[in-house]
């Protein structure tokens, strides 16, 4: 029960009003910790409730100041406008029997009204790097009374090549009393640096590993001859798979245009979301998905962050992801707060290996299918190692041994011709080859 939490009674007024009654593991583990001001390095699977783990603890420091509104005092840092987003509704459902204000600062948004709202002074402020630097640098952010930071999807935010922003804006809260770091990775090197110099001495939170990071979500794979074959396969799952809203995630914004655009043509409610898409499509995308206009999103891992939509059962992805973290933030967008999610990955020869990458990573063997319908003609490899890849085909090196040899064989034979001794006419006496006559001086 929330009630075991000492949060202040406004907090736990608006959690029963929106029906929040068990915590999940993420919030059970990392809230006391939070309350009681120690820094968190917390790993948690995407739809773990993860937000709400430090919303919270962040309102509870803020919600019995006094003092007048006068300076920014929470900083959340999120890798994508869609999170950013998500989370500042979150902040809002979980303020609203208090008098705490936030706002939001991203990207693709109108730079001016973003300073005008940083003038107004919200206590907590939500944003992305890119552009809380541009506010900084125009001297229109001012972070030196912030006593909390949070760093959500950290390992993400590496990924896009974030980390000397997100350093830059944590050493700009010089008085910060707490740091908390949420992430659905444990990340690599890069995101141990960060931690080094970002948090101190932190409590560790592992909630789960990588393997355990799907349990709620079936995974299967289909083989695919090409690219037309998989749209095939794509609309025939959707056409005959039981979901309530799916999405399909590309590499290239190329592709998701292309499967959108014949999914139209063939009568599908699809949207699609890229990075070339502007603010206002990007919204407009994900609100119809929410809201039931669309059941099919074509999207990039622009969306594979910070997308939480009720009833997103089915996820496909018709090109693997280029990384086992990146898969699991994909399949994550399915099978969330613990219901049921299916995620397909389709297969073509080219991908084989890539996807048994994944599977060691996971250590998990994906669900072979076969859809009789669309069947086409490949099936994996003929032969694999240990590793689970393909075989490959070795190259014949007797030929070109072969070659080296007549080549070798030849060269002398070619010299041997050029130093032949001279003959006389009557072909029986050597003749001297003549010394060149010396060069007149």
């Amino acid at each position: 029960m929330f009630s075991q939490f000492a949060l202040h009674e406004r907090l736990l007024k608006a959690v029963a009003e929106l029906n929040f009654v068990e915590p999940t593991p993420v919030q059970a583990a990392a809230i006391p910790l939070a309350l009681q001001g120690r820094d968190l390095r917390v790993t948690a699977q995407t739809g773990s409730g993860k937000t709400a783990a430090f919303v919270l603890p962040v309102l509870n420091r803020l919600v019995d100041l006094k003092q007048k509104r006068v300076e920014i005092r929470a900083l959340i840092l999120l890798p994508t406008r869609e999170l950013a987003q998500q989370t500042l509704k979150e902040i809002e459902r979980f303020a609203q029997f208090t008098f705490i204000k936030a706002g939001m600062i991203t990207g693709g948004e109108d730079f001016k009204e973003q300073a005008a709202m940083l003038r107004k002074v919200p206590d907590i402020l939500v944003g992305t790097p890119g552009r809380m630097l541009e506010q900084l640098n125009a001297g229109n952010l001012k972070l030196e009374h912030v006593q909390v930071v949070v760093l959500d999807e950290a390992d993400r935010m590496l990924d896009m090549g974030f980390s000397e922003d997100v350093e830059r804006l944590c050493n700009e809260c010089p008085n910060r009393e707490q740091t908390l770091l949420f992430s659905a990775t444990t990340g690599g090197a890069g995101l141990r640096e960060m931690i080094g110099k970002v948090l101190k001495t932190p409590e560790h939170l592992m909630l789960n590993n990588v393997s355990q990071l799907s349990e709620g979500t079936r995974q299967q794979i289909i083989t695919a001859d090409h690219n037309q074959h998989k749209e095939e396969i794509v609309q025939w799952l959707l056409a005959n798979e039981t979901y309530q809203k799916a999405i399909i995630f590309t590499n290239t914004r190329v592709m998701a245009d292309r499967i959108y655009g014949h999914l139209v043509a063939k009568d599908f409610k699809a949207f699609v979301l890229h990075g070339d898409k502007d603010q206002k499509d990007r919204k407009l995308a994900i609100e119809r998905l929410k809201q039931g206009g669309a059941k099919v999103l074509v999207a990039t891992d622009v969306a594979a962050r910070g997308l939480d939509v009720d009833g997103l059962d089915l996820v496909i992805n018709f090109d693997m992801p280029r990384s086992g973290d990146e898969y699991v933030h994909r399949i994550g967008r399915t099978g969330r707060a613990g219901n049921e999610g299916l995620a397909i990955s389709l297969i073509c020869h080219g991908d084989w290996n890539l996807m048994s990458s994944i599977e060691r990573y996971l250590k998990q063997s994906f669900e072979r299918r076969v859809i009789k319908e669309v069947k086409g003609t490949y099936s994996g490899p003929k032969k694999v190692k240990a590793s689970g890849k393909a075989v490959g085909v070795k190259k014949k090196k007797t030929d070109k041994k072969g070659d080296k040899k007549a080549v070798a064989k030849k060269k002398p034979a070619n010299r041997q011709k050029a130093s032949a001794p001279l003959v006389s006419q009557d072909g029986l006496a050597p003749l001297k080859r003549r010394k060149p006559a010396p060069a007149a001086e």
